[in-house]
């Protein structure tokens, strides 16, 4: 034991220099840090997506959109303006928004102007004062909406944006035309709740996604019309429509509200195929669960579109998909109807995931075809395996597309058949185990390819990553289980 004692000031030196050395160590550290997280700073202009890295925003979460638009007359610029209640995932100095075209108007945040400035798709809003990392606020950004406004791809989608009708409007925003209608936080991943106050003249409707709460008398014989969601939407999801239309309501399984809308002079012509949603619901609630939204229906386009879309509870369906035979028609709307639980509630956390909701719908449209008179599935399955390799060089593995060939057939059949190997690889009965769970576990949220894989996993029992992964994003296409004589074409390249 040591026998020193050392004198009262030494130890009141000591201790101050021991405390002087802690501070020094830490304190200042994490003083530091802390003033770093609550120092403003420029949110991300993108959420660095793959296929779009400068679709969605950083900094910053949308909490509802309200989009107030005053139509006029097809192909016409009309006023409108979009009101964005979010929340600051960081102290902000600035923000973007997700916004093209359209000549800007006033924007505001929390009611004072805001600096803005446009850098391509992107409206940068510098606030009078930065936003404090958790803190509520509200950005309204007044415009002059452009109708005419779309763009082209060059795989399934074509045109999308707005798209025009001989009396109005439908919407296409699948990818991210969304940013061409409103400004907003464009990413599958983001979803939030919506108002639609749109007002129209008086011999016009306007539809969106939701119910229709208010429909009251504007000054000048107009109509304005109030939407709301009940559920958040995801961007690509939105759907306005203004037309010449009849609404018709009905009731589906378990009092699910139906309601189409259907221009006037194609409600006789599409009624037959219209009237089989009751028995569409039922089928594919008994293999994915109950119906996730309040309503559903169909928009019929009186367009030339090529693809219908899946927007949330308001499918828009182009006019030809109802007009041929009963099992073309059927398989459209059996994609679509599908899409609301597989795309629409459970939706994808980037694009790379498109697989899990293309690929989804078409499994399921393709197995109700073959029940109710459609080609053999079996049949469009061993097509699709013989031409995997050829679109895996073309297109990207399923789980691995690239951006000019996101809606490809490979996210279609090519992806549908990574599903129908899992069925054959772990039975009938673990597969639809598997698809309910689902949809059970992630409904109303987003999910990825590696939460597909685990759960999958979990369900059967049995690690399928080692079986999955190859199918996914292997280079080339792995047996198919139980189809020892399925032949893979050789990839023809130049």
């Amino acid at each position: 034991m040591s026998t020193y004692r050392p004198s009262r000031r030494s130890a009141r030196l000591a201790l101050a220099a021991a405390i002087t050395v802690t501070a020094a160590l830490t304190g200042p550290a994490a003083v530091s840090q802390a003033a770093a997280e609550d120092a403003p700073a420029p949110g991300a202009p993108g959420l660095g997506d793959p296929m779009f890295p400068l679709d969605g925003n950083g900094g910053y979460t949308v909490r509802h959109y309200t989009l107030d638009f005053d139509w006029q007359a097809p192909r016409t610029p009309f006023a409108a303006s979009t009101t964005i209640r979010a929340t600051a995932t960081q102290a902000l100095s600035r923000f973007d928004l997700d916004f093209a075209g359209n000549e800007l108007g006033r924007v505001t945040v929390n009611g004072r102007p805001a600096q803005t400035w446009r850098d391509g798709d992107e409206l940068v809003v510098t606030p009078k004062s930065p936003l404090t990392r958790g803190s509520s606020f509200t950005v309204k950004v007044d415009y002059t909406a452009d109708p005419t406004q779309l763009r082209h791809r060059d795989d399934a989608i074509e045109d999308y944006g707005w798209i025009p009708t001989p009396d109005g409007t439908v919407l296409y925003p699948q990818p991210n035309g969304a940013k061409m209608i409103f400004p907003s936080n464009d990413h599958p991943s983001q979803r939030a709740p919506f108002t639609f106050r749109v007002t129209t003249p008086a011999d016009r409707t306007a539809v969106a996604n939701g119910r229709l709460t208010d429909k009251a008398e504007r000054p000048g014989g107009r109509v304005r019309w109030t939407y709301e969601s009940e559920q958040p939407v995801a961007t690509q999801l939105v759907q306005l429509a203004i037309g010449d239309f009849r609404l018709i309501d009905s009731k589906g399984p378990d009092g699910i509200a139906v309601r189409d809308v259907v221009p006037t002079a194609l409600v006789a012509p599409t009624k037959q195929y219209r009237d089989l949603t009751p028995d569409h619901l039922r089928w594919l609630r008994e293999k994915l669960g109950p119906y996730p939204f309040n309503r559903y229906g169909v928009l019929v386009g009186d367009t030339d579109l090529g693809v219908a879309l899946e927007t949330q509870t308001l499918s828009l369906v182009p006019k030809a998909d109802l007009l041929g035979t009963k099992v073309d028609a059927e398989r459209n709307l059996v994609h679509e109807l599908t899409h609301q639980w597989l795309g629409d509630s459970v939706g994808i956390a980037t694009w790379s995931d498109l697989w899990l909701s293309e690929g989804h719908a078409r499994f399921y449209e393709r197995w109700y075809s073959e029940e109710h008179g459609g080609d053999s599935f079996e049949a469009a399955m061993r097509t699709a395996y013989e031409n995997h390799d050829q679109w895996r060089h073309d297109y990207g593995a399923p789980a691995e597309p690239t951006e000019p060939n996101l809606f490809k057939r490979m996210r279609y059949d090519g992806s549908a058949l990574v599903l129908y190997a899992l069925r054959a690889q772990v039975g009938a009965d673990t597969f639809q185990k598997i698809e309910r769970a689902w949809f059970a576990r992630y409904r109303g949220g987003t999910a990825s390819t590696a939460d597909y894989i685990a759960l999958a996993s979990k369900v059967a029992g049995q690690d399928l990553s080692g079986f999955l992964r190859p199918w996914l994003y292997g280079a080339t296409t792995p047996p198919m289980p139980g189809h020892p004589d399925w032949v893979v074409n050789p990839v023809v390249t130049g």
